[in-house]
């Protein structure tokens, strides 16, 4: 299993310079992948590629980019830039949001997601590899082809559902989680990507599982905070649907926490459940968490 490292949005009057500061960080650890999620602060792929550009030899990643208010050819077009900008260590990483997001924030129709995910990687792929896209869908029309440079990069799917997931599977190179614990992994996410990429004749897909992350001997405090840190997450239904499935009443009950020892246990059991890159949001007690995370992506 790879060890990424979850970037916070830095305060302040540089957010860039502070980004590429995290970047540095993180690539001299030992981490092989740093993700920077994309919701109403800094636009995760232009931050990365004004940040990661001519950085060190680490991936960079959107955990995730909502596809609904970027039309997919012109979301391709700013991932190729991106990605051309970095020196190809893009991870792009897409999903759909949320109903109270695409609605109520920005005015879309969040009618039938699912048809909606497969018509818009119908043209992101082929316009990400810099082919010509002649598609005609319910929802998404293109007919063009990009000549911008950087094609060629991972594209991972937040999928939750069965249909996402397969989808992800089928097309994508692999799913970025959140909220989603190992039971729920080992028994749901994993064994349905899986047999979706193998029906599919690809490799096998990418399982990179997010999760809230800290290293104390006070486990109950550190779920209380996780608590209050991450409440919305419990409220949005496809987080609630995971959470639910793990049998966690709250979003504390999915954080990583305890002492070194329980934390690599946590970490162990992730990985035996198929995920491939676990990403540490550390969210409490910073060096000590960092410390353990630095030395397990060293292993």
């Amino acid at each position: 299993m790879r060890y990424g490292y979850f970037l916070t949005e830095p305060q302040g009057s540089d957010p860039i310079g502070g980004l590429r500061d995290q970047i540095a960080e993180a690539a001299d650890d030992g981490f092989t992948s740093a993700w920077l999620s994309n919701i109403f602060g800094l636009d995760a792929l232009t931050a990365l590629a004004a940040a990661g550009a001519g950085g060190p030899a680490i991936e960079l990643g959107t955990a995730v980019v909502p596809t609904y208010p970027r039309h997919p050819a012109a979301l391709a077009q700013q991932a190729m830039t991106a990605n051309a900008a970095l020196g190809g260590r893009l991870a792009l990483g897409i999903g759909l949001s949320h109903q109270i997001v695409i609605e109520n924030m920005y005015g879309y129709s969040f009618d039938r997601p699912g048809r909606h995910m497969k018509e818009y990687l119908d043209i992101l792929l082929p316009a990400s590899r810099g082919e010509h896209v002649k598609y005609d869908g319910e929802t998404l029309k293109a007919d063009l082809k990009l000549s911008t440079p950087g094609a060629g990069f991972p594209v991972l799917l937040a999928a939750l559902g069965p249909r996402l997931l397969r989808l992800a599977g089928t097309v994508a190179d692999g799913t970025v989680l959140w909220m989603t614990g190992p039971k729920t992994v080992a028994e749901h996410v994993a064994p349905t990507i899986k047999a979706a990429a193998a029906d599919a004749g690809r490799e096998p897909p990418r399982i990179v599982c997010a999760l809230p992350v800290s290293v104390t001997d006070d486990p109950a405090a550190a779920v209380a905070r996780a608590n209050e840190i991450f409440s919305v997450y419990g409220q949005l239904p496809s987080y609630r649907a995971m959470l639910d499935r793990e049998g966690a009443a709250d979003p504390g009950d999915v954080a990583i926490v305890g002492d070194e020892d329980t934390v690599l246990a946590k970490l162990g059991e992730l990985e035996r459940a198929g995920v491939t890159d676990f990403v540490g949001s550390v969210f409490a007690g910073r060096e000590r968490t960092r410390n353990l995370l630095i030395g397990a992506a060293k292993g």
